[in-house]
């Protein structure tokens, strides 16, 4: 009977006792309060995961991400400004803000490496001998691909002849980007070797 009395009063006093919001937690985190950055944490990764996972797409970049802005926000939480707006938006801004540079030097990135592997394999002709030689060095690159193991030429075909970027290589057969870039590499040093090309 006294637990059923005292049950509804103990409820009644945590009601009364809300738990910190993001503002009053990111005032505590400017000070260093390492408990209060875990909490924090608790509160925002779910909802900054989201946001970013909905720009950057891939699983295992958002994850880091999301680390990267709870690292900005530990870091310049004495910047926080609660009139400004409430602290889950300010979150929300900082990590959207994170996410998109992170999709835009990926982009840049993957921009630039297909401009060297394009540049790589192309040759300068001029205009009255280009067709001649195409043709020759058509049948000659066929028989230098030839040289090439079945993995190098099939990244080497995708990237080169298919207009794949090097990402989009990697998901098509489902190997690690690194991996495919090695692929690659290797795979123009033994065509421009077997062409003859000065590197």
């Amino acid at each position: 009977m006294g637990d059923r009395v005292r049950r509804p009063r103990d409820a009644g006093r945590e009601a009364q006792e809300p738990e910190p919001d993001g503002a009053e937690l990111l005032q505590r985190v400017a000070r260093g309060d390492e408990a209060a950055f875990v909490e924090l944490y608790d509160l925002l990764i779910g909802p900054l995961f989201g946001v970013i996972r909905r720009v950057v797409r891939d699983p295992a970049q958002s994850e880091e991400v999301a680390q990267e802005v709870m690292v900005e926000l530990w870091r310049s939480a004495a910047r926080y400004s609660p009139e400004r707006g409430s602290a889950m938006t300010w979150a929300m801004t900082v990590a959207h803000r994170r996410a998109v540079d992170r999709v835009r030097s990926a982009q840049a990135a993957a921009d630039r490496e297909e401009n060297v592997g394009r540049r790589q394999l192309s040759r300068p002709f001029d205009e009255v001998s280009e067709q001649v030689a195409t043709r020759l060095e058509q049948e000659q690159v066929r028989r230098c691909l030839g040289t090439l193991t079945e993995l190098q030429r099939e990244s080497v075909v995708l990237a080169y002849y298919g207009g794949r970027s090097y990402r989009e290589v990697g998901e098509l057969l489902d190997t690690p980007l690194g991996t495919i870039k090695t692929r690659l590499r290797d795979g123009l040093i033994r065509l421009r070797d077997c062409l003859g090309v000065a590197s």
